[in-house]
C-alpha cells in the first residue's frame, strides 16, 4: 500500500493536505465506515479518491450527476489514474471500454448514478470485479428531510449489504437531523466514524437584497465583476432561457443550463463554461453540483433557495480556491409565497412540511437578519463566530425600528377583511386608497381603513414581505393568494410580542473589491502566455482548461518561473503525470517571456 502523502505529491501535486483532509483519508484508507461534512471546496473528493489508489480492488462513487462524474473521470485520467463511469451520457464505445478496464483489473474507480442501483444484476456484476469500497457522494439526497432527495439512494445500504464492504459518504449540508437518516439509511443503523470539518467560507462575501427590478439588480451586480465567470441560479427553467438572452442583449458572454434542454446543448453548455474564461451561466440550481472549477468568482440567486443547505452548497461553487468571491440573493414576497405553496400544497406528510418550513424559515431569517449575516449561517449549522466584515450587514449595518404596531395594523385589517384578499389589496385598506375594490367590499368602512397613511407603499410591501418571512401569515392559494394569520400572529396581536423590522434602502448596495491583479505587474504577460498555452492544450484535447492545470498552478508558474523540472515538480498541482506530458511545454513557455 502506497503512503497517502506519497499518493498526493506524485500523482495529485499536492505537497499538503488541506485541514481535516488527513485524518479522514487515514480512517477511510483503513477501512473504517465513515461520514464526512465537509465544506464546499474543502476537498471532499480527494478523501475518497486517494483512498480508492492506497487500497487494493475498485472502489465504486455513487454520484448524483452526469455533468459531476464527467468532470471527475476526466480530472483523474488527467493525473494518470484508470477511472470511469456508467451513465446514460455514455457512447456503446466508452460503455465497453469501463466493462473492459474493470474485467483487466485495471479500473481503480467507477463512478455510477443512484438510479443504476435499480438495475437488479447490477450488485452481481460487481461483485466480479473486486469491489473493495463504496464512496456516496452528495449523501444528503439519501435524506427525506434533506434538500435534494433522491430515491434511489435508499437502495445504496442494500448494496452494502450485498458487497460487504466499507462505505463512505460525504456533503457538504447536513444538519443533525440529516446527519441521523444518512447513518440510519447507509449505515445499517451502526455508528461510521463521523467528521464535522466546519462549515465557513471565510473568502466568500455574501449579501441579500428585496428584489425589486431583478433583471437590472443582476445587471448592476455583474458590472462589478467585468470578465469574471459567474452562475446566476433561477427557480424556473423559462427564466433561465430570459434571462441569459438579457444579459448577452447588453453584450456579455452568457448561456442557459437547465433540465429541459436536450442532452447535446447541455453538454455544449458544459463544455463552454469549463473552457471559456468570464462565461456566465444561468441556470437552475442543479447546475454546476460537483464541478470542480476553481474560478468561479461569484454567485448570484435571482430567485430565493428552498433552504440554507441550499443556498450554503450553491454560494460554495464560488471561490473554491480559496480567493475572494462574491455572492448576492435576490428574495421577495412573491418568492416567499411561492416556497411556502411548494410545502404545504404537496402530499408529504405533515411532519416533513413542518420540518421544511422550519429550514424555508432559517432561511428567511438569514434574508432578514440584523446583523452579521455568517454568524447566522454558521449558527444554524451549529457553530460559533465572530462577526465577519465579509457580508453587506457588515458593510452597512441596516436601519432596524420597532414595526409592532405596524404589524398590528395589517393583521387588523386582514382580520377585518375575513382573510380574502392579498397584500395589494390590504395595503391600500392601510393607506386609505379609494379604489373600486375598497368601495365594492366596503372596506373604505372599516375602521383600519386609513390607519396607516404615514407609511408608504413601498414600506407596507416590506413590512408584508418581512411579516410572510416571519410566517406571520401565509398566502392561501386556493384563495388566489389571500393571506391568513397564523399562530404566531395571535401573540402580536395580544400585545404580548414586539416585531422589529429593517428598513429596505433603494440603490446600489455595496460588493466586495476583487483584486485586480492575480500576480505582480512583471509577470501578468507571462500568466496571460500559460493561460493561452493551457487553452490550447485543453482545446486539442477536448477537456476543461482546468484539467490541464488550475489557475492556482499558472499563477505559482507565473510568480516562481521554474526553470527545470525538478523546480517545476514543486509547483502546487503538477505531479508526476502533469509533469511528464505538460511539464517540457510550459517551462518552454516561461523561458521564452
Amino acid at each position: 500500500m502506497n503512503k497517502p502523502a506519497s499518493i498526493l505529491r506524485d500523482v495529485f501535486g499536492f505537497d499538503a493536505f488541506r485541514p481535516g483532509q488527513e485524518e479522514i483519508v487515514g480512517t477511510v484508507i483503513n477501512g473504517t465506515d465513515t461520514l464526512a461534512v465537509m465544506p464546499t471546496g474543502g476537498g471532499k473528493s480527494l478523501c475518497y479518491q486517494l483512498p480508492a489508489l492506497a487500497r487494493d480492488g475498485v472502489t465504486v462513487v455513487i454520484s448524483p450527476l452526469i455533468a459531476l462524474m464527467r468532470d471527475q473521470v476526466r480530472a483523474l485520467r488527467a493525473v494518470g489514474v484508470d477511472a470511469g463511469a456508467l451513465t446514460s451520457g455514455n457512447s456503446d464505445e466508452e460503455t465497453r471500454e469501463v466493462w473492459r478496464s474493470a474485467e483487466d483489473g485495471r479500473l481503480k474507480l467507477l463512478y455510477i448514478a443512484p438510479e443504476r442501483l435499480a438495475l437488479g444484476t447490477f450488485p452481481n456484476m460487481l461483485k466480479r470485479f473486486g469491489v473493495s469500497m463504496i464512496a456516496v457522494d452528495e449523501a444528503h439526497c439519501v435524506s427525506q428531510w434533506g434538500h435534494d432527495f433522491r430515491p434511489d439512494y435508499l437502495r445504496i445500504g442494500e448494496l452494502r449489504q450485498a458487497l460487504d464492504v466499507p462505505l463512505a459518504a460525504f456533503t457538504a449540508t447536513a444538519d443533525e437531523e440529516t446527519r441521523r437518516e444518512i447513518v440510519a439509511r447507509l449505515f445499517d443503523g451502526k455508528t461510521p466514524r463521523i467528521f464535522l470539518r466546519g462549515f465557513d467560507r471565510p473568502n466568500i462575501h455574501i449579501s441579500f437584497s428585496p428584489k425589486t427590478k431583478p433583471n437590472a439588480q443582476v445587471l448592476d451586480f455583474i458590472s462589478n465583476h467585468p470578465g469574471q465567470s459567474g452562475i446566476v441560479y433561477c427557480g424556473t427553467r423559462k427564466k433561465c432561457e430570459k434571462l441569459a438572452e438579457v444579459l448577452n442583449g447588453r453584450g456579455l458572454s452568457a448561456c442557459h443550463y437547465h433540465g429541459g434542454m436536450e442532452p447535446n446543448s447541455r453538454r455544449l453548455a458544459e463544455a463552454r463554461f469549463n473552457s471559456e474564461e468570464g462565461l456566465i451561466v444561468v441556470a437552475t440550481v442543479a447546475f454546476g453540483m460537483g464541478i470542480d472549477k476553481s474560478d468561479i468568482r461569484w454567485v448570484v440567486h435571482a430567485d430565493l433557495p428552498k433552504s440554507i443547505e441550499a443556498y450554503y452548497q450553491e454560494i460554495g461553487r464560488a471561490g473554491r480556491d480559496g480567493e475572494p468571491a462574491d455572492t448576492l440573493t435576490l428574495f421577495g414576497a412573491d418568492d416567499i409565497r411561492l416556497r411556502r405553496s411548494q410545502i404545504f400544497d404537496g402530499a408529504a406528510p405533515a411532519a416533513h412540511k413542518a420540518a421544511d418550513n422550519a429550514r424555508l424559515n432559517s432561511l428567511l431569517g438569514l434574508a432578514e437578519v440584523h446583523g452579521c449575516r455568517r454568524v447566522t449561517l454558521l449558527k444554524y449549522f451549529g457553530e460559533q463566530s465572530r462577526k465577519c466584515g465579509n457580508c453587506d450587514n457588515c458593510d452597512l449595518p441596516p436601519e432596524v425600528s420597532d414595526c409592532t404596531q405596524e404589524v398590528r395594523k395589517a393583521l387588523s385589517a386582514i382580520l377585518r377583511s375575513k382573510e380574502r384578499f392579498g397584500a395589494s389589496h390590504i395595503i391600500d385598506i392601510l393607506m386609505g386608497n379609494e379604489t373600486e375594490k375598497t368601495r365594492q367590499w366596503s372596506h373604505d368602512r372599516l375602521p383600519t381603513f386609513g390607519v396607516g397613511r404615514d407609511c408608504d407603499r413601498n414600506r407596507w410591501l416590506g413590512i408584508f414581505r418581512q411579516m410572510l418571512g416571519q410566517d406571520l401569515v401565509r398566502a392561501d392559494n386556493s384563495r388566489l393568494g389571500a393571506l391568513r394569520i397564523t399562530e404566531l400572529a395571535h401573540p402580536v396581536l395580544r400585545g404580548e410580542r414586539r416585531i422589529m423590522q429593517r428598513h429596505d434602502h433603494a440603490g446600489p448596495k455595496k460588493t466586495v473589491k476583487m483584486p485586480k491583479a492575480q500576480v505582480s505587474e512583471r509577470n501578468a504577460d507571462l500568466l496571460f502566455k500559460l493561460k493561452m498555452k493551457r487553452r490550447e492544450l485543453a482545446e486539442a484535447s477536448s477537456i476543461p482548461a482546468y484539467v490541464v492545470f488550475s489557475d492556482r498552478t499558472l499563477i505559482e508558474m507565473a510568480e516562481h518561473r521554474p526553470v527545470s523540472t525538478d523546480q517545476m515538480r514543486r509547483i502546487h498541482g503538477v505531479g508526476e503525470m502533469k509533469l511528464s506530458k505538460y511539464g517540457r511545454v510550459f517551462l518552454d513557455v516561461i523561458a521564452n517571456c
